[in-house]
């Protein structure tokens, strides 16, 4: 694979909580020069995002319930709503994790749902933080995110206690089958990382590091 193959698989991301407006305006100048698949970006930050990528195929990413996914269903459908309206064309969405290890699948599916709903067109890929799961509670995770109608499945706000790995990729990917997308984030900071994600199946790939990816 080339590394110019490797460049529409990235979300090219900057969600830390003191980026200011210069590091929003290079993100997205790089995304589009090196033809990333997305800029993913707070939420705070996707008017201007919009805006600067309008004449772009590059499409605009945000993060909803981020990062624990523990706040209310009504709030995270809110925020989806909201960010789509401002020119959001992904959505990034955080599950409740403490409702899976509950076994409180019907609060988990409900949740994802109405984010669905929320986004409308957009795509819904759907976090489900492997670092804290087990391999049984990572399955049930993407079963209910495909049942709740999500596009994609991820590994990991990379906020946690661990990001991706080729394995749960792997895993990911035998669970929702060929027609939902995974993406694979955290820790992916190599042309070699990356590589190894999308021979495990993954068909999006979330960085901070995407020029370093590309380049070497």
């Amino acid at each position: 694979m080339k590394r110019a193959d490797v460049a529409k698989y990235i979300d090219h991301t900057v969600l830390a909580a003191n980026a200011i407006r210069p590091t929003i305006e290079k993100l997205c100048k790089e995304a589009d020069e090196y033809h990333f698949a997305s800029v993913c970006v707070n939420s705070c930050w996707v008017p201007l995002c919009a805006k600067l990528l309008e004449k772009s195929d590059v499409m605009v990413c945000t993060v909803v319930g981020f990062p624990l996914g523990a706040m209310s269903t009504e709030g995270k459908a809110f925020e989806a709503s909201t960010a789509v309206k401002a020119g959001a064309d992904e959505v990034d969405m955080v599950i409740n994790v403490g409702y899976l290890k509950n076994h409180d699948d019907d609060k988990v599916q409900d949740d994802i749902t109405a984010v669905k709903k929320a986004c409308g067109k957009a795509h819904l890929k759907v976090i489900i933080e492997t670092c804290l799961l087990t391999d049984e509670e990572k399955v049930r995770a993407c079963r209910l995110a495909k049942a709740s109608g999500a596009d994609f499945v991820k590994t990991s706000t990379g906020f946690s206690t661990g990001g991706a790995t080729a394995k749960d990729i792997a895993l990911m990917r035998k669970t929702v089958g060929p027609e939902m997308g995974v993406k694979a984030s955290g820790g992916v900071r190599t042309f070699e990382d990356a590589v190894a994600m999308i021979e495990a199946g993954a068909t999006r790939i979330g960085a901070s590091s995407g020029i370093a990816i590309v380049e070497g």
